[in-house]
């Protein structure tokens, strides 16, 4: 079973960026099925999000509402090896710039 996690960290303050909401889907042969959603804790994670049914597609989006000025919403598409057992795909986040990258 391959599962996901996520962090958001808010680089203007150098804290976790607590209460985000953050959307898991998957892309399906008919669209992007949405899995779950969570909001982030006070340490800025989301440990809860649904496990992706790999068999179904490898692609998954987690979505963020960021609610910036000028990003108000981050998504990050990316694309699993269901052979793996977990991913973590933090986000860096400031008002005018973000960043993710593959966490372990």
């Amino acid at each position: 079973m391959t599962t996901v996690s996520t962090h958001v960290l808010d680089t203007s303050t150098g804290r976790p960026a607590e209460g985000v909401p953050v959307q898991l889907a998957q892309r399906t042969a008919d669209g992007w099925a949405v899995l779950g959603a969570s909001r982030t804790d006070a340490d800025g994670r989301c440990r809860d999000l649904p496990a992706p049914d790999v068999s179904l597609g490898s692609v998954l989006r987690l979505t963020f509402t960021t609610e910036g000025p000028f990003f108000p919403e981050v998504s990050v598409v990316v694309d699993v090896d269901p052979a793996q057992a977990h991913y973590h795909v933090p986000l860096l986040l400031n008002p005018f710039g973000y960043s993710v990258y593959r966490g372990s």
